[in-house]
């Protein structure tokens, strides 16, 4: 009997910590979750995938956004007042994530009932753990023209929430990177200037990764010079996450807590410190009240900007109330072309976040209705034999959803082009052979096509060469381009299918595209 309790108590240590649906799950660890890593430390995945490309920018928050994601798991009349926002005064979509078949319909109910436009609600469809999903959910750069997630692992044993990027990237059409670091997504912000800071909980959730390597990561796959400041003692907040007394109001302004009722203390001097360092560098930065009380970090920098529109909350506790007015006077003259809406926030605050932790912002797509491409591989510079099979890669992006793709060569610097494949689907892949042909201004090119038709091309950077044997614009093959070129052209105009010489940019016709390339290559 003895030894069945112990293998029953040994089962019990070894469970994973569990996520009722609809359960009010704080920010921080659960105690159950703070046991569980003890013995299974979080750690990333090395290496997992290669950094982009680029060029990259890291999206700030202020910048254009199509909308705003969200989680249906709790406090469901905040998530619904800020998606009425959004979806109204924010001009944006709310993407809410929801795990249950009946969930829709509340929270267009509720989202409906605090006036917002239902129009603008998307939903994605995706078992999760917790609300919080400013922490494990799509961090945006551009890659080119192209939205790219960057992900993270997750810095708490919650799989459904650290499984949700991959998904979210498949579901939108857009790539996705794994960045090799432990990470919350709340300890970090930006501005659109390609600066970043963290708190140095990232140096203590990555162990053995000094923070050079740290900032290499963000470097690399994000583009961004990153500052990691110290730390708020977990006395005073559980999370120790930057956007609890940070945030970016634009490329010049920047918003951080001041502690009115604790000068001096630890928390006090860093964000001292902070708005002091930025002020040196020429940025404005306006204080707002925040206070530490019964063990709750109140905050007003933890706000969502949505194009015209700030969220700020508020609190109804006695001893924070008073600063209400205060924090939306200091929004309004950090963002004085913005709407600052307030917004109730007192029943999750002392789970250790509060809006910004429960959003996740969705860049606007650059191309508007048009799709957008970015020819990833090759970008030129090298010099390819005929018959050789050369990868081709991209991505590729739309407000709605790519449906195919051209991949072309230009073997004349763009003057003409030729198909290589015609409406293939949009995996970002293709093997090509290279054809007998020789250059020194090959080009290479994808063309993105959407339902309706609307496309958007990407070319590469710089010219590769081709040691082939045949000359771009020899039409007749006698290893010159002159007037007999042009005779061979017009002797074989009209449509004559793929195998035609005179068809120099492949596309099954001989027509005055072709006699163009034949001048172009005289």
């Amino acid at each position: 009997m003895l030894s069945l309790t112990v293998l029953v108590l040994s089962f019990q240590t070894l469970a994973t910590p569990s996520y009722p649906e609809g359960a009010d799950i704080p920010r921080n660890l659960t105690i159950e979750e703070s046991k569980f890593i003890k013995r299974n430390p979080i750690t990333a995945p090395r290496g997992i995938t290669s950094p982009p490309v680029g060029p990259i920018h890291c999206v700030a928050e202020y910048e254009p956004m199509d909308g705003i994601l969200l989680a249906w798991e709790g406090y469901a009349s905040i998530v619904s007042e800020m998606a009425a926002r959004i979806t109204t005064v924010g001009n944006a979509d709310a993407i809410v994530v929801i795990d249950q078949p009946n969930e829709e319909s509340q929270a267009l109910s509720q989202i409906a009932s605090y006036g917002g436009d239902i129009s603008r609600v998307k939903f994605i469809y995706r078992t999760i753990d917790t609300i919080w999903i400013r922490d494990y959910g799509p961090r945006y750069v551009y890659e080119g023209e192209c939205r790219a997630i960057v992900d993270h692992t997750y810095n708490r044993p919650r799989p459904n929430d650290n499984a949700l990027n991959s998904f979210v990237a498949e579901e939108l059409g857009h790539k996705l990177y794994e960045l090799p670091l432990v990470h919350g997504g709340g300890n970090f912000h930006l501005n659109e200037n390609d600066f970043g800071w963290a708190t140095e909980l990232i140096e203590d959730e990555n162990n053995g990764m000094s923070s050079a390597e740290i900032r290499g990561y963000w470097q690399d796959y994000q583009n961004l010079n990153v500052t990691i400041t110290d730390a708020f003692p977990t006395s005073v907040d559980s999370t120790q996450h930057i956007d609890m007394w940070m945030c970016w109001a634009s490329d010049t302004t920047c918003v951080i807590s001041d502690w009115p009722y604790n000068s001096g203390s630890t928390q006090d001097q860093i964000c001292d410190a902070v708005a002091s360092s930025l002020q040196s560098q020429g940025y404005t930065v306006v204080r707002l009240p925040a206070r530490s009380v019964s063990w709750t970090h109140y905050t007003y920098t933890n706000s969502v900007i949505c194009n015209d529109l700030v969220l700020v909350p508020s609190y109804s506790n006695s001893s924070v109330s008073q600063h209400n007015a205060e924090a939306l006077a200091a929004w309004q003259e950090a963002c004085p072309d913005k709407t600052i809406v307030s917004i109730p926030c007192q029943s999750i605050v002392t789970s250790a976040g509060v809006m910004h932790c429960i959003c996740m912002h969705v860049p606007r797509h650059l191309g508007g209705t048009s799709p957008t491409s970015y020819l990833q591989s090759p970008n030129g510079g090298v010099v390819y034999e005929p018959g050789q099979n050369v990868p081709i890669t991209w991505i590729s992006d739309d407000d709605v959803a790519v449906a195919s793709v051209n991949v072309e060569f230009s073997p004349d610097g763009g003057s003409t082009w030729q198909m290589v494949v015609y409406g293939t689907a949009d995996d970002g892949f293709h093997l090509w052979q290279v054809p007998d042909v020789n250059t020194n201004s090959g080009l290479l090119r994808v063309v993105a096509f959407d339902a309706d038709g609307n496309s958007g091309s990407d070319a590469g950077d710089t010219f590769f060469s081709i040691n082939g044997t045949s000359v771009a614009g020899d039409a007749n093959g006698d290893g010159v381009v002159n007037v007999a070129d042009i005779l061979a052209v017009v002797d074989a105009w009209g449509i004559c299918g793929f195998t035609c010489p005179a068809d120099l940019n492949g596309d099954g016709s001989v027509n005055v595209v072709d006699l163009l390339a034949v001048i172009a290559a005289w």
